[in-house]
């Protein structure tokens, strides 16, 4: 595989990614953890199906405790608070508040061996910041006590993922075969936590089932290993500037679905945290080879 395919493959993870949201609210009421372990057990299932006729893939599993703390807490802790925020807050803005991670994943990376913090950095996590503010500011109508735990989850999970991810990056002879085993476990985490906490709740249309299926098969399935073999294969700068569309996407998305009103704020939020994110990753995309 040359770097050009798996830089192209790493950029369908984003496309995913975006469509997270608007599937997610298509789910209907489904509680957290449930559509976390339905959806992680389709995820987990499309990787099985890649290892048909690969005998060895399945050593793949054979990895030391880190790892497996770093692949299923990263997954597992990013999607339980997401679609917990999904849940209660609105979704444009708690999508929005989420889609912090990209930037904040260039300021983690920064401090890095070899890495530093640039004023470029600084500046774009304060226009990221200036946009979260906005998102906040334009809600007229303000939130309700009841959206507050959704939107606070929203932003602690663009805190896990960004973590995970920069975790991610120290572990590259991890194969990608393994996301599999991660993606199972975390199902199998969010099943018990589903049966300690929640109450089953199952879907009611088609349109639902169909929404949590496709949703286990690409932005929580799929696209998992699309990034791994971006990251570790592909033009990471390319991918990590790129990841800062998702917002903006995102957004779109929700709004064409009907799940959310397109509106002034929002745009400028969205620009802001994209633009943010854009500077911030400025040496990613000018660094000379």
């Amino acid at each position: 595989m040359t770097p050009r395919t798996a830089t192209l493959i790493g950029l369908t993870a984003i496309l995913m990614w975006s469509l997270l949201s608007v599937m997610t609210v298509a789910t209907g009421k489904i509680p957290a953890f449930q559509l976390a372990a339905m959806t992680f057990a389709i995820g987990g299932l499309v990787g099985l199906l890649t290892w048909i006729g690969r005998g060895a893939a399945a050593k793949s599993l054979r990895q030391p405790l880190v790892v497996w703390i770093v692949g299923v807490g990263g997954l597992f802790g990013y999607h339980a608070l997401y679609f917990l925020a999904l849940r209660f807050a609105p979704p444009a803005e708690a999508g929005l508040l989420n889609y912090l991670w990209p930037l904040l994943i260039v300021l983690f990376s920064s401090f890095l061996p070899g890495e530093r913090l640039a004023v470029h950095h600084v500046v774009g996590a304060v226009l990221g910041l200036v946009g979260t503010v906005l998102l906040f500011a334009g809600n007229t109508s303000g939130f309700t006590q009841g959206q507050l735990p959704g939107l606070a989850a929203a932003f602690i999970a663009a805190f896990v993922w960004a973590i995970y991810s920069v975790l991610s990056r120290r572990l590259k002879a991890v194969p990608t075969d393994a996301v599999a085993g991660f993606c199972l476990a975390t199902a199998a985490l969010a099943a018990l936590m589903h049966g300690l906490l929640e109450t089953t709740v199952w879907p009611d249309t088609t349109l639902q089932w169909l929404s949590v299926i496709a949703l286990g098969i690409g932005p929580v399935g799929a696209a998992f290993y699309a990034w791994d073999i971006g990251m570790k294969r592909g033009d990471i700068r390319v991918l990590g500037a790129a990841s800062y569309a998702t917002p903006l996407l995102s957004t779109g998305f929700l709004i064409a679905a009907g799940f959310a009103n397109a509106s002034a704020n929002i745009t400028i939020a969205a620009i802001l945290i994209a633009g943010g994110g854009l500077i911030a990753a400025k040496d990613m995309l000018l660094r000379k080879r």
